[in-house]
């Protein structure tokens, strides 16, 4: 199986072979196209995503399991559907479904637990609670609070935004928080010319949006202040 650096696992040439399996018509050729040049950019951006949000509610035993699963769904159900001539990258185009795909995955994984899980153990469950260890709570970072926050946000996302709409924008916002470091964007102008770009939204719809995360931050973090824990908005 043909392998990229760690940094540049997903390419322009992975999305040429995207193209390739896409044209083929001999199941052989397919086969040996994707084992040999997508399957491990599909891994890897699977893994990339549940690690840099947090996806951490599942029902396997191993991430391991979790990462496969997304694999084949790709092969099975999604591969086919990418089109480059409507102006779609295939690293984007991946990216978003893996990203649906774990955001419903984790919140159906989270409400379960929620009732399986007997009210005295919340505070030891790292599916329950993002921060897992309380004790040490109070010496967190304002950056790892907001890493925590995202991945609270994103277990309970639906319910928070149930408008496709409105998901689409808080995806984006969320996605800005997580990889702030990276961003190059720093005045708020700016920053809201980029979420209308990449979401299609008029500005009153993001405005909407990001005050209604904005709502939820300021709740959560005065309940991580009193009570070192971020607090389940749905109980």
């Amino acid at each position: 199986m043909a392998k990229t650096s760690s940094k540049n696992y997903f390419t322009k040439e992975t999305e040429e072979y995207i193209v390739r399996f896409n044209n083929s018509t001999d199941p052989e050729e397919k086969q040996r196209i994707f084992t040999d040049h997508i399957y491990y950019p599909f891994y890897k951006l699977a893994e990339c995503i549940i690690h840099t949000f947090k996806f951490y509610n599942t029902d396997v035993d191993q991430l391991e399991d979790l990462k496969c699963d997304i694999v084949r769904m790709l092969y099975e159900e999604k591969i086919d559907k990418f089109d480059p001539s409507k102006g779609a990258k295939a690293y984007s185009y991946f990216g978003t479904i893996i990203k649906r795909y774990l955001i419903g995955y984790n919140e159906k994984n989270y409400r379960l637990k929620k009732k399986i899980l007997p009210l005295e153990n919340y505070k030891e469950s790292s599916s329950e609670i993002v921060i897992e260890e309380p004790e040490t709570s109070n010496i967190l970072t304002l950056s790892q609070f907001m890493d925590a926050w995202v991945a609270d946000v994103y277990s309970q996302f639906t319910s928070i935004f149930p408008d496709e709409s409105e998901q689409r924008i808080a995806d984006a916002v969320l996605t800005l928080f997580k990889t702030r470091q990276n961003l190059e964007i720093f005045q708020k102008k700016a920053l809201y010319v980029y979420l209308k770009e990449i979401t299609g939204s008029e500005t009153v719809y993001v405005t909407k949006v990001i005050l209604k995360l904005k709502e939820n931050f300021y709740t959560k973090y005065k309940d991580f202040l009193d009570r070192g824990l971020i607090a389940d908005s749905s109980s």
